[in-house]
């Protein structure tokens, strides 16, 4: 375990927004958790690959930091094979592994920035495809009892952008883990709009996984602005999911409102469309603004501070509620020990 004291968090968050916190942990082997210190969560904070995080505050106790690494195939039958993936391992690199191992799943997940241990988390998905469809278990440190805890994919009740440990029990369980089985036997998913003609431009008539990585990566690094270029945490907003008698209202009120089903009687509507209809694409307060490529994501232009980017949040959620009547969920966690 490597102990660094009073560090910048500046280069461990995707916005690249400065923060400070009085002790910084990196645990990169599990026998660290045996010897850690409690975690308080009152003044802590638990990190992996920062890159769904806004630091709102500066951390007045420890930074407990996720590099536990390793990956393995540890099973395999005629149907599936199991994969195991440490906790700190970089989700899109694990993605490719697994793809070059002959094993599917995870193409439409390529590129996600973040790490393995956040997967489960916050049910990662893209293009038709979540996490949870993949999942087999999770393996986590409870930093309660001081034990070891397995998750199956279902005790992870995974939602929407959502699971338990991050609203059942957040900031209690230390994920060490994660199993994934995985298809020997490629089960493509192009219903997703515009991956299909994204293929299609590419000349893959019968494409791959691989291809369909390509695919997803390409679609990505054209909507999205790189987070090495313009700090960003991707999605800043979850697109709401509402009931369909209030979606119904609304497709009246705003005919170009895209909308899709979501369950039974619910409605998920595009919260991209809602912040652009307000005016806010492109929008830019200083340094903290909204990107021109994607109205979702909040982007830092090189100087901005936690406190101005969740300012210019609060912004888009009022205008937002005031116009639609829906109050927009933030997708990142808000780390903020002012409020």
């Amino acid at each position: 375990m490597k102990v660094t004291e009073h560090p910048s968090l500046k280069t461990l968050n995707s916005f690249g927004v400065d923060s400070t916190a009085r002790l910084l942990l990196t645990l990169d082997q599990e026998e660290d958790l045996l010897s850690m210190p409690c975690f308080n969560p009152d003044t802590d904070v638990i990190l992996g690959g920062g890159s769904n995080v806004l630091f709102a505050s500066d951390v007045p106790g420890t930074v407990f930091l996720n590099r536990l690494g390793g990956r393995s195939i540890v099973r395999k039958d005629s149907t599936y094979g199991w994969v195991d993936a440490g906790a700190g391992e970089n989700w899109h690199e694990l993605v490719r592994w697994t793809l070059e191992n002959k094993l599917s799943g995870l193409e439409n997940l390529s590129l996600i920035p973040g790490l393995a241990g956040a997967a489960p988390i916050q049910n990662i998905g893209a293009y038709g495809v979540e996490l949870a469809s993949v999942l087999e278990s999770v393996t986590a440190w409870d930093m309660a009892k001081s034990n070891w805890a397995v998750f199956s994919a279902e005790d992870c009740q995974p939602g929407y952008r959502d699971s338990f440990f991050k609203t059942v029990e957040p900031d209690r369980f230390f994920i060490t883990s994660i199993r994934l089985r995985l298809d020997r036997r490629f089960r493509p998913h192009l219903d997703y709009a515009g991956l299909g003609a994204e293929l299609d431009a590419m000349e893959k008539n019968e494409p791959g996984p691989i291809d369909v990585s390509d695919a997803v990566i390409r679609l990505r690094r054209r909507k999205l602005p790189d987070p090495a270029e313009w700090g960003n945490a991707g999605s800043f907003f979850k697109n709401p999911v509402i009931d369909a008698t209030n979606a119904a209202t609304l497709a009246e009120r705003f005919p170009g409102l895209p909308h899709w089903k979501a369950g039974e009687e619910k409605v998920k509507c595009s919260a991209a469309w809602m912040i652009e209809h307000c005016g806010f694409k492109g929008r830019r307060n200083g340094e903290a603004g909204v990107s021109e490529k994607h109205a979702l994501v909040l982007i830092n232009h090189g100087h901005a501070s936690g406190p101005e980017l969740l300012q210019l949040a609060r912004e888009i959620q009022s205008s937002v509620g005031q116009t639609f009547g829906i109050e927009l969920e933030a997708e990142p966690k808000i780390i903020d020990f002012q409020a």
